[in-house]
């Protein structure tokens, strides 16, 4: 039985799992774009209603000129596949200025052509970062009057909902400014697996862990 309704995701190996493999880096990013793919169908037979997948970092942003171009290259031909879906309600989270324009076009294309779809709900976290998503929220607040509440907050984040569930792959046991106002009662699983190599088997075994959870909220 799944409990949840929202899960995230921090998609976190890709190079890792290139090194490991003697493959060239691009190709470790395309196999996690493969496996994205994966999860989401994972996701809409599992049930969930919502998935948000930490996609790109602002501080990933700051990577080598040479990786970002393949990157880039990666996402534009992955988020090509949800032009004309019918199904999928697919929202970019974050700030899309920071992207190549070509980029930021097709996002905003994607995002209204799907608003209306009554599917499973896709967050793609892109050019995205928690701190800076708390910045524009404040900014936004900055001149109201009466005090700022945590509704307030919550109604100005580019993303409103919070995940009950967040899975971390790579190894690593690090939240990397993800969601930092959303996640403070969120559920993690930090997953020993690099992203390509996270299957729906692992994904079931996540949710049966939170299912097997007790949440109090701090009560």
């Amino acid at each position: 039985m799944n409990n949840l309704n929202h899960i995230a995701v921090i998609i976190d190996g890709n190079r890792r799992y290139a090194k490991s493999n003697n493959i060239a880096t691009h190709k470790g990013h395309e196999k996690g774009a493969e496996n994205v793919e994966n999860f989401i169908e994972g996701c809409k037979e599992l049930g969930i209603k919502e998935a948000t997948i930490y996609c790109l970092s602002t501080e990933n942003l700051k990577r080598d000129p040479i990786e970002l171009k393949f990157l880039f290259a990666i996402f534009k031909k992955f988020f090509r596949r949800y032009q004309d879906n019918k199904e999928h309600n697919v929202k970019f989270i974050g700030d899309l200025s920071m992207v190549p324009g070509d980029i930021k076009e097709l996002a905003e294309e994607i995002q209204e052509k799907t608003k209306n779809n009554s599917g499973l709900k896709i967050n793609f976290c892109f050019a995205y970062g928690g701190r800076l998503e708390l910045i524009k929220a404040f900014n936004k607040l900055k001149n109201k009057h009466e005090d700022i509440t945590e509704e307030d907050i919550t109604n100005n984040l580019w993303l409103s909902s919070s995940p009950e569930l967040i899975i971390r792959t790579g190894n690593a046991s690090r939240t990397s400014n993800f969601l930092p106002w959303q996640s403070v009662y969120s559920e993690w699983i930090f997953f020993e697996k690099m992203w390509p190599e996270f299957t729906k088997q692992d994904l079931i075994s996540c949710i049966e862990d939170f299912n097997n959870r007790k949440r109090n909220f701090g009560k």
